[in-house]
């Protein structure tokens, strides 16, 4: 499942310095978050969808690999975006 592009440029302008700045791992963890409730979504209704299940698990480490980085490069950023997401850990 993906996101539309509006949406992605909302996460994008929130979250990175510029509307062009797709690389800050906040941008990218945002990215990841939604595209992981969507994917939670989809699978409340496809039970027996085991592809989106592996892809979903895929990106919770994904995200998870960048949250960890962000903990080690910068906690006061790690914090904002956990909160600012909704994360818990």
């Amino acid at each position: 499942m993906s996101i539309t592009a509006d949406k992605k440029a909302e996460l994008i302008a929130k979250f990175g310095d510029s509307e062009n700045d797709t690389g800050r791992s906040e941008v990218q963890i945002a990215i990841l978050t939604e595209r992981i409730r969507n994917l939670t979504e989809h699978r409340k209704i496809h039970k027996k969808d085991n592809n989106c299940n592996r892809g979903l698990l895929m990106l919770v480490g994904h995200r998870r690999r960048l949250l960890n980085y962000l903990t080690n490069k910068d906690i006061d950023r790690y914090r904002k975006i956990v909160k600012d997401l909704g994360l818990r850990r």
